[in-house]
């Protein structure tokens, strides 16, 4: 794929892509971050995409999954999903995000991943919507759990 090969021109090996959606894993000499910048260098250099690019290592994933802290009221994976952000948001971000009236979701932000529930899915999200706006002040990728898990099985 096209997405295979621009990876490959950040000096990524084994790279492998997930469900057409953006999803790959790969090793890398690089660390995450210099991988992240190299990577949406290349989207923009070979593709013309200037788009966010979010990385986790194989351990970061990991802690993820083993955090799990919303376990207890997500029943259907494809609405329960890891919001991942490029860098924790500060205190006033997060204050913002408490402002709004939720309804039934739940959310939880540990470092830089935002664990979010969504039991009536996400086109009518409130929280969804404050993220489009950029209320966290940071960029981010969202996965479902089932995605979530085959990164990780993908590792």
């Amino acid at each position: 794929s096209d997405f295979t090969a621009v990876l490959a021109t950040t000096g990524a090996t084994d790279v492998r892509t997930l469900l057409n959606s953006g999803n790959a894993v790969c090793t890398s000499r690089r660390s995450a971050a210099s991988l992240e910048s190299a990577v949406a260098k290349a989207l923009v250099k070979e593709l013309g995409l200037d788009v966010p690019v979010v990385t986790r290592t194989s351990e970061e994933i990991d802690a993820v999954i083993a955090l799990n802290p919303l376990a207890e009221v997500s029943d259907e994976p494809s609405r329960y999903l890891v919001v991942f952000l490029d860098r924790a948001p500060d205190a006033e971000a997060i204050e913002s995000l408490l402002a709004v009236d939720a309804g039934d979701e739940v959310w939880q932000v540990h470092g830089r991943e935002l664990y979010l529930w969504l039991p009536a899915g996400i086109a009518e999200s409130a929280v969804n919507k404050q993220l489009m706006r950029g209320v966290l002040g940071v960029t981010w990728t969202a996965r479902n759990w089932s995605t979530v898990l085959k990164l990780q099985a993908a590792l």
